[in-house]
């Protein structure tokens, strides 16, 4: 590692000790080194700390933050980039694997696409025992050099887990930071797409972890999602129609701070439209792991070939 890594990852986490211990190991195992692992702990009252402080013990590049009191998962994924200052940012989730090359081959494509501000690779959704679920090819046209298409997809199919990706963080300063009203992460990611294309590495890095405990599932109202976001939208100034206006106007506020033409800026104010129109479609605002998945037996690699625990701790 340099004395400034060229790369920051910031891990959000609240409880995550069931999980936590291998997501660490599959960051700390990666090909590519030159990163700063910067936890934020956000009150966590479970074994979280424990494993942090072990964890931080045994390799420099982890610096552990504990906060006094938890402020709402979005505050924290927000909060943990501002105490990052590499030239490239990814958010980490406390219960994901990632295989060994995920970051090199994202970095890579950064380096070899100097128009691309976001990189990613394809990837398969596994249970609480690391098992693979499905694997999900990618199908957003976020690669478009033109802002409008890449706009359109992103409103109009479900899938690609792009706020995991590998992020210029000069783009993220310029973007409006997560909210916390429904699928703010959404409005979010649509956002940075406007600035500039984005590069899927294809080959199976990513492991999105669905277990019972995970933040969809054990939030499963618009209004208990958003209070986990942010404890501040409990009560009843924040009833669940304003959290859904939030969401659309999420996306009008977006398109009027990017950077576009004023032919852009007309063709994503009309694919808004359309896509408005369109919510009363069954199946419109699904997740990518709801939907029909490519078949299993596609998969011809495992998780634990991809995945290892690093090897001579305590650099």
């Amino acid at each position: 590692m340099t004395a400034r890594p060229r790369l920051s990852i910031g891990l959000p986490v609240y409880n995550g000790e069931e999980y936590l211990a291998e997501s660490l190991e599959a960051l700390l195992g990666q090909t590519y080194e030159d990163f700063e692992l910067v936890i934020s702990d956000n009150a966590s009252t479970d074994g979280t700390q424990d494993i942090c402080r072990s964890y931080a013990a045994r390799d420099g590049r982890i610096r552990y933050l504990r906060l006094p009191r938890n402020i709402g998962a979005a505050p924290n994924h927000n909060y943990v980039f501002t105490q990052c200052h590499g030239e490239l940012f990814k958010w980490a989730s406390h219960d994901d694997l990632y295989a060994r090359d995920l970051l090199r081959r994202c970095v890579e494509a950064l380096d070899e696409r100097p128009e691309v501000i976001l990189a990613h690779a394809d990837q398969a959704v596994i249970d609480g025992d690391g098992q693979v679920k499905v694997p999900y090819a990618y199908g957003l046209a976020t690669a478009s050099p033109h802002a409008p298409v890449r706009f359109r997809s992103m409103l109009f199919e479900p899938g690609g887990d792009d706020f995991y990706g590998v992020i210029r963080a000069d783009v993220l300063r310029r973007v409006k930071p997560h909210d916390s009203y429904h699928h703010a992460d959404r409005t979010f990611v649509s956002e940075i797409g406007l600035h500039g294309p984005f590069h899927q590495v294809p080959e199976l890095l990513y492991f999105r972890r669905d277990h019972p405990t995970r933040a969809e599932r054990a939030n499963p109202s618009k209004r208990s999602r958003c209070v986990n976001l942010d404890p501040r939208r409990a009560g009843p100034l924040h009833p669940t129609p304003r959290l859904l206006a939030e969401y659309v106007w999420g996306f009008v506020a977006a398109i009027r701070r990017a950077p576009l033409s004023p032919a852009d800026r007309r063709a994503c104010y009309r694919h808004l439209v359309d896509w408005a129109a369109s919510r009363a479609r069954p199946g419109a605002g699904e997740r990518v792991e709801d939907r029909a998945p490519v078949d299993p037996a596609q998969l011809s690699v495992s998780v634990d070939a991809l995945v290892a625990g690093r090897e001579g701790r305590g650099r």
